[in-house]
């Protein structure tokens, strides 16, 4: 009877050990791909599983991750049954690249990916995060090969967006989802810096100058314009002073033969209005003291005026 009590006791303990073993809890956001005998099982989700002890197997998945030591990111290669499906994001180191027109520069990226397909991580490439870091150094090499250095700077998203679509073609057979690649920072060498600072220098002073010249320009312009619409107003002003002196003229000339009748020639009428005017401009001409000559039909104009004068007296008389 103790034989027997001891054998059952023994074969509980054994089946309860068998069981214990058998149960595999997985977290959240993890997976476990399972082999039995070798070959592929199934991928255990998140929660308890049971698995046939010494029989199933969890896959190892080869996993490459940098550790600063010594100040310097060193790639450490690490082994984990357990596959993470969260967003990972993978920040490889800086590399050399050299841009179409042969500038060397170093450029550090990152890159965000999610396991999708656990069995196609684990059996579709020996070491997947170093896949994923060796394509994505490749295709920058490739796509910042294809540039200049000017334009390098302000096409930071055209390369993301065709690094993502590279990643994307190969992540797909590795069961992996690349969510985005971001370049962070493109480091020149110092002598080129220098060089881009002066360029940048020139071309600000170029701007200022080619506006300074703008301004001025329309300055002109304006001042131009200002003085045209200024000469039109002045000659319009004279046209109406000569127009509406003209016409007081032939009034004057009018109101003079109708006070003569007919007795008066409009010639001499004339001539007397234009001896008026000797009169009126000979105190301003003699102003300054100066000799003035005087043209001798000057004489006949006055003699007209005198003439004129005397018989318009007469008549009122």
């Amino acid at each position: 009877m103790d034989v027997m009590l001891i054998i059952a006791l023994v074969f509980t303990v054994l089946v309860l050990a068998l069981v214990i073993k058998g149960l595999m809890i997985v977290q959240q956001s993890e997976a476990v791909v399972i082999e039995r005998l070798g070959s592929y099982q199934k991928t255990l989700s998140p929660g308890i599983n049971w698995i046939i002890p010494f029989v199933d197997k969890p896959r190892s998945i080869k996993v490459r991750r940098y550790q600063a030591i010594g100040g310097e990111n060193v790639a450490v290669v690490q082994e984990e049954t357990r596959i993470d499906r969260r967003e990972t994001v993978l920040d490889f180191p800086g590399q050399s690249v050299i841009t179409a027109d042969n500038v060397s520069v170093t450029v550090n990226g990152a890159l965000y990916f999610q396991v999708i397909d656990p069995e196609r991580a684990v059996y579709q490439t020996e070491n997947l995060i170093q896949a994923i870091e060796i394509l994505a150094k490749t295709s920058l090499r490739s796509e910042v090969g294809k540039m200049e250095l000017d334009k390098l700077f302000e096409s930071r998203q055209e390369i993301n967006d065709k690094l993502q679509l590279v990643m994307d073609e190969a992540g797909n057979k590795w069961g992996v989802k690349v969510t985005r690649v971001e370049i962070q920072d493109i480091m020149i060498p110092a002598e080129v810096e220098d060089a881009m600072r002066k360029q940048m220098a020139a071309e600000r002073e170029r701007r200022a100058l080619v506006l300074q010249a703008n301004g001025e320009r329309e300055a002109a312009i304006a001042r131009a314009e200002g003085e045209k619409r200024s000469n039109i107003l002045v000659a319009e002003g004279e046209k109406e002073a000569a127009i509406l002196m003209a016409d007081g003229q032939r009034q004057a000339i009018d109101q003079v033969l109708a006070a003569g009748s007919d007795r008066l020639d409009p010639q001499m009428v004339v001539g007397y209005l234009l001896g008026l005017e000797y009169l009126k401009t000979l105190p301003e001409i003699g102003k300054e003291g100066d000799r003035i000559f005087l043209p001798y039909e000057a004489s006949s104009v006055l003699g007209a005026v005198g003439s004129i004068e005397a018989l318009l007296k007469g008549k009122v008389q």
